[in-house]
C-alpha cells in the first residue's frame, strides 16, 4: 500500500501541501479541512498544492481542488498547483477542472518563487 499521508508545512507565510500518490477520498477530504484550518491559524497568504506524486485524478479530487482554491481565495490567499503530471493534466481537462484564480507551475521551486514575488508586489 502506498503512503497516504497528507503533509501540510508552513514556510513563512506559505503553506506547502504535499499530496500522496494515490490519495483515498478520506485523504482528499482531509486536504480541504487541513488547508483552510492552517490558512486561518497561520494567516498564510499562499498555498502550494504539490501534486507531483499524483498519477490519477478522479472527479472528487478534481472538485475538491477547485473548491479549495476558491475557498483559499475567499480567505485572501493565492493557490499554486505544482508538479502536475501530463496524465493528470489530461484528465483534469477532460473533467473540466476549473482552477479559478489558481495557477500551476512545473515544480515547487517555481511555485515558491511565484508566491514570494506576488507577495513582494503587494508589500
Amino acid at each position: 500500500m502506498a503512503n497516504e499521508t497528507l503533509s501540510v508545512l508552513r514556510l513563512r507565510s506559505i503553506l506547502l501541501v504535499t499530496v500522496p500518490d494515490d490519495p483515498g477520498d478520506d485523504v482528499i477530504a482531509e486536504l480541504q479541512v487541513k488547508v483552510l484550518n492552517a490558512m486561518e491559524k497561520y494567516e498564510s497568504h499562499g498555498v502550494i498544492l504539490d501534486i507531483t506524486q499524483v498519477n490519477i485524478l478522479d472527479s472528487f479530487f478534481a472538485r475538491t481542488i477547485s473548491e479549495t482554491t476558491q475557498m483559499v481565495t475567499l480567505m485572501g490567499g493565492s493557490t499554486v498547483i505544482a508538479g502536475m503530471q501530463p496524465s493528470v493534466a489530461i484528465t483534469a481537462t477532460e473533467l473540466g477542472l476549473q482552477l479559478g484564480n489558481a495557477v500551476s507551475t512545473l515544480n515547487v521551486d517555481q511555485a515558491l518563487d511565484l508566491l514570494e514575488f506576488n507577495q513582494q508586489q503587494v508589500e
